[in-house]
Formats: C-alpha cells, structure tokens, sequence
C-alpha cells in the first residue's frame, strides 16, 4: 500500500506554475461537477414523481420530462428509474477510496476505513431533507431497498480489501478462513455507520453524527483492534498511541497527535492503576 506523507515541493510549486496536464484536469473537473449536477437534478424529480405519484406509476420518461431533458440523458446517467434515487454513491465510493490511498503509515487501518467511511455520512448529511425523504421511500419500495443493499455491499468489499494487507490473519486462522478478519471488521464499521445514520434518518436528519459515529467506531476499533500486523511498516506499526513516564506526584503523557482518544485515555488509566 503506498501511502501519502506530504505534498512535495515540486506539487506545491504547481499551483503557481501550471503543467500541461493542468487544462486538460481542469475540464475533467468541470466535467464531473457537470455530470454530478445533472444527476441530482434527475434524483430530485424521480424522488418528487416517487413521492406524488408513487414509484411503480412513475415512468422514465416522466422523471425526464420533469428534470427538463430527453429520456438518452436520463439513460446517460442512469440505467434504472430506481437507480436514480441514489445520484451521489458512485463519486462517493471514490472519494472514500481516495481517502484509503491517501493514509499515513502510522495510522491504525480500522481508523483509516472509519474515516473513509464518513464520506458517506457526509453525503447523507449535505442534504439531510433529501436524505431524509429517501430514507422513507427506501423503507416503502422493496426495489429502491435493494439498490440501497447494494450499494452498501459496494463499500464493505472496497473496505475489506483495505484491511485484507493489514490484519494479521495468521493470528486468527482456523481451517480456510484467511480473509474472515477482515471481512468481518469491514462490515463492522459499515454497519456501525448504517447504525447512527439510520438514527439520525429516523430523527429527521437532527443530532450530532459526529459524536454519534465516533462512538460507534471506537466500539468497532477495540473489538477489532487487535488484528494488525501485516502490512506495515514495523517501526510505525509497532509505535505506541501514547507512552506515561512517572516521577513523585506528576505523570506525563506522549501521544501521537493522530492517536485515538480511547487509547490515550487508556493509557493513562493504566498508569494511575499501576501507581495504586
């Protein structure tokens, strides 16, 4: 896994000084906001037609005319009626894998899918009416269920092949079962997101995700916690979250700005327990 430390300088220096790829990367971006834009456009008219007319009695072509193009545009961006409920998970899905591409070394795996995983919460929560309204139509039309079911079984296999070239499977083998670690903590970080999210859904799009999520994760990361060993780097790895020295009535703590709350808590509950 090749990990991302820094900008270098020659990158930094791109900025001011534009190379020949710049114009051509320029209009990819304007093509894809484009593309992005036009597709929320035509999930916001299925979503109202599904809403006002009900799903099995809205037609392509209604969702077409409603958004204000010809059904080959809707059949550019969409394969489905159904499919475009679901506008943002394709770009969403890149930048969470952008995210995994982009970890530090020294940063524990569970936290890098935890935080690759919040760029699905932060789709949900751009938009929380939106979402909301979603929400309850996925809960009414078993067809849009299943799309969302997919959907979330996209980012559970992006996850697992993350965390497949960092656990320590060999620790946890019984019989065949090599990928089982990572597979099952994958989906345990997708469900514990599916978790606060749906919550979050059901209070109309109201709270604090982000206290919410951090707290479902750090569940997942002390379960799971302890299946790292492969894949990186051993100076890094085996670098502790946090380290106390003592000495009469002071103690001192070290810890990694990057390091986990719960660890660093711990560690310092170790060592008042130790001084008795």
């Amino acid at each position: 896994m090749q990990y991302v430390h820094g900008m270098s300088k020659a990158a930094k220096s791109s900025r001011t000084t534009p190379t020949p790829d710049a114009p051509e990367s320029a209009a990819g971006s304007r093509a894809a906001a484009q593309r992005l834009k036009m597709r929320r456009e035509l999930a916001a008219a299925a979503m109202e037609l599904f809403a006002t007319k009900g799903y099995e009695a809205t037609t392509v072509d209604e969702i077409a005319a409603a958004a204000g193009v010809a059904r080959r545009t809707f059949f550019r961006h969409f394969r489905s009626k159904e499919e475009a409920i679901f506008p943002d998970h394709d770009d969403t899905l890149i930048r969470a894998e952008a995210v995994l591409n982009a970890a530090p070394a020294h940063e524990h795996p569970l936290d890098t899918v935890c935080r690759g995983i919040k760029e699905v919460m932060k789709m949900y929560a751009a938009s929380p009416a939106v979402s909301v309204e979603r929400y309850r139509l996925t809960r009414e039309v078993p067809t849009l269920r299943e799309r969302e079911i997919a959907s979330v079984a996209r980012y559970e296999r992006l996850f697992t092949r993350y965390l497949l070239g960092h656990f320590d499977e060999h620790a946890h083998q019984h019989g065949n079962d090599d990928p089982l670690l990572a597979e099952v903590a994958a989906s345990a970080v997708v469900t514990a997101h599916n978790h606060v999210l749906r919550r979050w859904l059901r209070a109309g799009g109201q709270g604090d995700v982000e206290n919410q999520l951090d707290h479902a994760f750090a569940i997942v990361r002390k379960t799971f916690g302890t299946g790292i060993g492969a894949g990186r780097d051993t100076a890094t790895a085996t670098t502790p979250a946090a380290s106390v020295s003592t000495g009469g009535d002071v103690l001192v703590t070290v810890a990694r700005t990057d390091a986990p709350l719960d660890e660093i808590m711990g560690t310092i509950e170790k060592a008042l327990r130790d001084r008795g």
